[in-house]
């Protein structure tokens, strides 16, 4: 069963770190079989601001790009069809990793203009199968700031394995009841509200 920190939160208080949380998990019998956080993962690309953006001289596919990324300037080249001025965009600098290919970012010359990062699809984040343009980041965007918060990977998934006779914890309030029972948090109840029934129904129960 997998379930994200986030859904968890909405049924007990915690204050835990993660790794705490699996290892009580799995003294409960839950026993976490992987922790999925991808903002580890993502944690040296950053919001760029593109300052600047120009026509490549040798390429008509290409752009130059002045990117802002809060502490110092960089500039690129990129081929995106939506790259353009005053974007926020997700930025990786020479010697980053990329996700979904394994490759290492480089400064090069492309066609005879020098090249210091990388504008990132959706593609190389392994976020989806989008790779036709870069990612727009929103307005409010920090620039400098880590990714994570702005795509919605900052919410880690826990995956446990459920034994035959844990039927109780196939659900997370089940989850929720017996952490709070041990004593890592507070159970949140949730009120349910009575209403009156539109029609008589012909099934008898």
């Amino acid at each position: 069963m997998k379930f994200t920190l986030s859904w968890l939160k909405n049924h007990i208080s915690l204050d835990s770190d993660i790794n705490t949380l699996a290892d009580e998990l799995t003294s409960l019998g839950l026993e976490v079989e992987n922790i999925y956080d991808r903002s580890k993962e993502i944690a040296d690309f950053k919001v760029g601001f593109v300052k600047e953006c120009t026509q490549h001289n040798n390429a008509d596919k290409l752009k130059v790009c002045i990117v802002d990324t809060g502490k110092d300037i960089h500039q690129v080249i990129c081929g995106a069809k939506n790259v353009r001025e005053n974007l926020k965009v997700v930025f990786a600098s020479p010697g980053i990793c990329i996700p979904n290919t394994g490759q290492i970012i480089k400064s090069a010359k492309i066609r005879g203009e020098q090249s210091d990062g990388m504008l990132c699809s959706e593609y190389e984040l392994a976020i989806s199968d989008e790779h036709e343009g870069i990612i727009e980041l929103p307005d409010e965007a920090i620039i400098g700031d880590q990714i994570s918060s702005y795509l919605g990977l900052d919410d880690p998934i826990i995956e446990i394995a459920i034994t035959p006779n844990r039927q109780d914890c196939l659900g997370i309030n089940g989850i929720a009841r017996d952490l709070a029972a041990k004593g890592l948090g507070s159970l949140i109840v949730k009120e349910t509200k009575s209403f009156q029934a539109a029609f008589k129904s012909p099934k008898k129960i």
